[in-house]
């Protein structure tokens, strides 16, 4: 899968408008774009994990995390998605969803109605269920969510300690966790955001 904008069948397909606005224009394959979206996420990382507490939960800082992981590679970076996607929630609904998560998510905070590790389960699940970026979603509600634990003092999630870029038997593990949490079932997700490699 050498072409750049070949995807595999779990990766979201951009629009013709969106494949347009690629910074770098040097790219041509997809393993040069995954490097260079990797080098941004690095960044972002860096620039998130050294900051001073504040509140991560609002709807700006969801755009500017987005926009500092993939602002260097993709023009649309930072901005909620217009177009309709295979999966993700209708373009008109993605703010409404967004800002529902974010109250859920605080008033699961305060109440304590699950433990870190399920807020931070159902926070993710719920951030790419509803698809908010043109692409990017995956690797950017990991990282909000990653944000989010250490926030609740808790350590980052594990991820299954390896890439879920590539399509692989742990993206697949992955991929079956959240669709068993589209129909409420949070065990695989929870097993799997903990997991270890062997």
């Amino acid at each position: 899968m050498d072409n750049l904008f070949e995807v595999d069948e779990s990766s979201t397909p951009l629009t013709e408008e969106e494949k347009n606005e690629l910074i770098p224009t040097w790219i041509t394959l997809r393993k040069e774009l995954n490097v260079i979206e990797r080098a941004g996420i690095l960044n972002a990382e860096k620039w998130v994990f050294s900051r001073k507490q504040k509140n991560i939960l609002t709807e700006d800082f969801i755009k500017k995390l987005h926009k500092k992981m993939f602002g260097d590679v993709w023009s649309w970076a930072g901005r909620f998605r217009t177009t309709e996607r295979n999966i993700g929630v209708p373009a008109w609904q993605i703010i409404t969803d967004i800002r529902n998560l974010l109250e859920d998510t605080k008033c699961w905070i305060q109440n304590k109605t699950y433990s870190p590790d399920e807020i931070g389960a159902r926070f993710h699940h719920r951030l790419v269920w509803i698809h908010p970026f043109p692409n990017g979603n995956g690797r950017h509600s990991r990282l909000m969510t990653d944000i989010l634990m250490k926030d609740l003092g808790q350590p980052r999630f594990s991820w299954g300690e390896g890439s879920l870029i590539e399509a692989s038997e742990l993206r697949h593990k992955y991929i079956q966790a959240l669709k068993s949490a589209d129909n409420g079932q949070f065990l695989l997700l929870l097993d799997f955001i903990r997991m270890k490699s062997k």
